[in-house]
């Protein structure tokens, strides 16, 4: 299967890199900072896939010595140019090599295995995050639900693509950003849980805790899905014992 990043794109930069934490997007980081208190032990983090750099930012308001990495140029250099006093590179597809065994006590993975089509290659990322924990170290894999590419979102829009309801694992699937300039179609890869648990397995890696974030009435947005459908899942790992 050919599957071209699509964040490896200057026009898409842009418009990424002013996307801060509204809609839908709110309810992905709304509970980090309690699990994070709950699972993580110590401050040095690694943001896999970090992109513009808005959740390496989050991280260190959080106290975080991290760097965020990402195989995407255009990406990087807007998160340089948001953030010149952070610490971001450029690293080869799954290659972490630079980084030394046992350096980081969390592994911050946003929405990237989103876009990391096959088992093989989700496996051989996973193993490479999972030697850089320490013993005590932990990853954080948040993706998107099977079901944010069947529904209507307050940040997203599927109904263009009736074919991702039958979508099966590793299938192409296409979503809109509605809080972006950029309305070109986002290709990612459907992976449901059951896959990921074998993904899990595959890397030596085993789930603490599984969170499925709801919205609430309370909450200041116009939600559509979101009250009833969980979109997106957080996934805690350790390496397994």
């Amino acid at each position: 299967m050919i599957f071209r990043n699509v964040y490896e794109d200057t026009k898409r930069a842009e418009a990424y890199a002013k996307l801060g934490f509204p809609g839908t997007y709110y309810l992905a980081y709304r509970d980090l900072t309690a699990i994070i208190r709950e699972h993580v032990q110590g401050t040095k983090a690694i943001d896999f896939g970090c992109g513009t750099g808005r959740s390496t930012r989050f991280l260190r308001t959080l106290g975080f010595d991290v760097v965020g990495v990402d195989i995407a140029d255009d990406m990087i250099k807007q998160a340089r140019e948001n953030d010149p006093q952070g610490d971001y590179g450029i690293v080869g597809e799954g290659n972490l090599s630079r980084f030394e065994n046992f350096t980081f006590d969390l592994a911050l993975c946003v929405f990237t295995f989103d876009n990391i089509p096959t088992m093989e290659k989700k496996v051989a990322c996973l193993r490479e995050i999972a030697r850089l924990l320490t013993d005590h170290g932990r990853i954080l894999n948040l993706v998107s639900s099977p079901d944010i590419y069947k529904y209507e979102w307050a940040s997203f829009t599927t109904r263009a693509f009736p074919e991702n309801k039958v979508a099966k694992c590793g299938d192409r699937v296409k979503i809109v950003m509605t809080d972006v300039e950029d309305r070109r179609p986002v290709e990612d890869v459907i992976w449901p849980d059951e896959d990921y648990q074998e993904t899990y397995q595959q890397a030596g890696l085993e789930v603490i805790s599984t969170y499925k974030p709801l919205a609430k009435r309370s909450e200041p947005f116009q939600w559509i899905n979101e009250m009833t459908i969980a979109p997106w899942v957080i996934y805690v790992l350790r390496r397994a014992r």
